[in-house]
């Protein structure tokens, strides 16, 4: 498979771009990171360090390389993931006017008619906001907010977490190595809960 370029924008939910990484290696899938400047700020989120992050990518790229081979479409890669994506990364990308290596590579990724995945992150919204995932999805993006599916009947944040990366990956034809439950029809709803879902559903009542 062609290279994948993982950006992490400024956002909180550090923790897609991380997973994404971490199974892309398992894969054996080359991958090319860009951290943003704010991303780098909320690695906290996750306990973990930036090399650490980095050590997980094939190649990393300094926000700021505007050299880099992500930066010319003339690299082939299979698309972009985007996780998660700022209101002002997704503003760039909405507007075509790129402000760093992460927002030009998805530009590039725009204009080269591959995939551009953007797991936006912020609520509530405002308009502008809405208009920009508009403007993005007319230009080509598919835009992924990273709603859990209770249906599935989470067990941990992992989980969800999976299931959010694992639908990113379907829209890349990506076989994602996790035994996680796919809708089959409203007779998986017949199951009964287990224990800790039972508990968890009761304390949100």
């Amino acid at each position: 498979m062609k290279p994948i370029i993982v950006g992490i924008s400024g956002a909180t939910g550090i923790a897609y771009g991380i997973r994404a990484l971490a199974l892309l290696r398992e894969l054996d899938i080359e991958t090319h990171l860009v951290l943003s400047t704010g991303a780098k700020m909320t690695i906290h989120e996750v306990g973990m360090t930036i090399p650490e992050v980095e050590a997980l990518a094939t190649h990393v790229h300094h926000q700021e390389n505007l050299g880099a081979s992500i930066s010319s479409g003339s690299f082939r890669t299979a698309g972009m993931m985007v996780m998660p994506c700022s209101m002002r990364c997704l503003a760039a990308v909405a507007l075509a006017a790129p402000y760093n290596l992460l927002t030009r590579a998805a530009d590039v990724t725009l204009k080269e008619r591959r995939r551009l995945v953007l797991l936006t992150r912020e609520a509530p919204l405002n308009q502008g906001h809405i208009q920009n995932m508009l403007t993005a999805t007319q230009m080509g993006a598919v835009i992924y907010p990273p709603v859990p599916a209770l249906y599935s009947r989470p067990q941990s944040i992992e989980e969800m977490i999976d299931y959010t990366v694992m639908r990113v990956f379907d829209l890349f034809e990506i076989e994602a190595p996790l035994q996680l439950p796919r809708w089959s029809g409203m007779g998986d709803l017949t199951k009964p809960l287990t224990n800790a879902a039972r508990q968890q559903m009761q304390e949100i009542a």
